[in-house]
């Protein structure tokens, strides 16, 4: 199965990822206005400042929405279809959402949970799969 895996744009994304491998859900924190964002970005959308940090999230969430993906997809996708794509509001501030599978385990299936065991609201935690050619995906379980 071939994933299609992030670009390699390690000025930018780079410490997120270096997060992931890490077993850590990382953010970026704007050093001048102090809001928070994601997905990373060399300048802040609010201030426009170039300085920001990273922060450790508390890996909680809630699924603010989601899609079912069924076929006709990419070849590898369509053999786990149908899956869930959800997108997930974090604790610490419900503007940062980040979008990812909602699974049972670290390593299930991405097809494990359908449409009636994630309704939109449900808490979940942030988990954190094997490695697919050196990248780890976070991934959601429910709480």
């Amino acid at each position: 199965m071939a994933l299609l895996l992030p670009l390699d744009d390690h000025p930018v994304a780079g410490p997120f990822w270096e997060g992931t491998a890490a077993g850590e859900l990382r953010y970026q924190t704007c050093s001048d206005c102090g809001r928070l964002r994601h997905p990373p970005r060399p300048m802040c959308p609010f201030c426009q400042s170039l300085d920001s940090t990273w922060v450790t999230a508390s890996g909680l969430g809630t699924i603010w929405s989601f899609v079912i993906a069924h076929p006709p997809l990419l070849p590898d996708y369509a053999e786990q279809a149908p899956y869930n794509v959800a997108v997930v509001t974090l604790d610490e501030d419900p503007a940062l959402r980040m979008v990812g599978n909602v699974v049972r385990s670290p390593d299930g299936p991405i097809g494990e949970l359908g449409a009636d065991d994630i309704p939109i609201g449900t808490r979940v935690r942030v988990v954190f799969p094997e490695p697919v050619e050196g990248v780890v995906l976070p991934r959601w379980t429910p709480v």
